[in-house]
């Protein structure tokens, strides 16, 4: 295996900028009058607005990164059940917290807790179980403190009530919710790496099928085709995981090239591809349109364009240029990105208890624009004075 260029660069700094976007396009969401262009677009609509990049940025960057995780465990000699166990088990903690989460848009308002109070006690949970906890910690304590965790969560479970006042429901699976999803793509792409042991072929032939199974969904060439199609299980319609197998590809790409010297090969290639992904998804318009609620090949085509061809900038900036100052203020969101991810939801909350609402100038056009940003930048800011506390979830 090749030494690992520079790993935390451009890749950490590719995940801060993609999560300081993740904040602002949410937080802009309830914005009104600012450029349809920003948002994102409804899901009958043939489109593409600047949010429906980002989440795709996101999926791609969990891709770069995985090689990264399982090759350094492989080297450590580790077995590989050991490191089948590890996947599975850092896919299982993104998938409980993405249920959690989902079943939030489905909180009845005559449960015992008001929905703030319980979604900032099982985020407070989230923070127990996986916290990364200093190494000199007793193991009592450690374990005390994650055993709470989990029995709060347990504890909330109990008390959700969700649906209606009159239809009330326990918590229920819907669809995964943003962690959920990586969680999904993140074990599904980590042992196909694991048991490929990053063999490109490979590779290339798993981003091939998750493509065209979705192409395939698109055409209602699975139902013709397979009978037995419910038995054949992919989150979603393959979309999610070719994002993340794409950025796999890419990221042995990097280390190949990058690793040893060879700039102009690694852009050669990068590059060309990147459009050509684009180019791809563009073709594809006719099947369903450009849709990110749909999941369509024309959206799945050109968001990996897009992020191929933004990593190529970044590595071009930090690892050429070595500009990776510029980044500064923003980096913990790329180092600490779950604990970035979650502050959202305790400054919500914290809004709905206290009662306070933004002027109204802050809640539309440039207003709403600058209050965004100042709302992502204060989770990363909030983010960086825990991360030097050592306050920041790790799986």
């Amino acid at each position: 295996m090749n030494q690992l260029p520079q790993r935390f660069k451009p890749i950490d700094i590719f995940r801060a900028i993609t999560m300081l976007l993740m904040v602002f396009v949410n937080d802009l969401d309830p914005v009104k009058n600012v450029p349809e262009w920003i948002k994102h677009v409804e899901k009958n609509v043939d489109g593409l607005g600047f949010a429906d990049t980002i989440f795709p940025a996101f999926l791609f960057i969990v891709g770069l990164s995985l090689p990264f995780a399982i090759d350094s465990r492989i080297k450590k000699g580790q077995a590989a059940s050991r490191i089948a166990t590890y996947i599975l088990t850092r896919s299982f903690a993104l998938l409980l917290m993405g249920f959690f989460h989902v079943n939030l848009e489905n909180y009845n308002p005559s449960a015992l807790l008001p929905k703030p109070v319980w979604e900032i006690i099982i985020t407070l949970a989230f923070f127990m179980v996986w916290l990364d906890y200093p190494a000199g910690m007793p193991p009592r304590k450690r374990y005390a403190l994650q055993g709470a965790g989990i029995g709060l969560l347990l504890l909330m479970a109990l008390l959700f009530k969700g649906g209606s006042v009159a239809h009330p429901v326990s918590l229920r699976t819907s669809w995964w919710g943003i962690l959920g999803l990586i969680g999904w793509s993140y074990g599904l792409c980590g042992i196909v790496y694991l048991l490929s042991k990053g063999h490109r072929a490979v590779l290339l032939a798993a981003m091939a099928f998750f493509f065209l199974f979705n192409l395939a969904v698109h055409t209602d060439r699975v139902d013709e085709l397979l009978d037995e199609k419910p038995f054949i299980w992919l989150v979603g319609n393959g979309a999610v995981p070719a994002f993340t197998m794409a950025g796999v590809i890419v990221s042995g790409l990097y280390t190949r090239f990058m690793g040893k010297g060879r700039q102009g090969a690694f852009f050669a290639i990068l590059l060309p591809a990147g459009m050509a992904m684009i180019a791809l998804g563009f073709l594809l318009r006719s099947f369903d349109g450009i849709s990110k609620l749909k999941g369509t090949p024309s959206w799945v085509g050109i968001c990996t364009g897009i992020s191929m061809l933004v990593f190529g900038g970044l590595v071009w900036l930090i690892d050429v240029k070595q500009q990776q100052a510029w980044f500064k203020i923003i980096i913990p969101a790329g180092t600490s990105t779950l604990t970035c991810y979650l502050v959202p939801y305790l400054l919500y909350s914290v809004y709905k208890l206290v009662g306070f609402t933004y002027p109204a100038f802050l809640n539309e056009g440039a207003g709403g624009l600058i209050r965004s940003m100042l709302v992502a930048l204060f989770a990363v800011v909030l983010t960086g004075w825990l991360e030097k506390r050592r306050i920041r979830l790790r799986i």
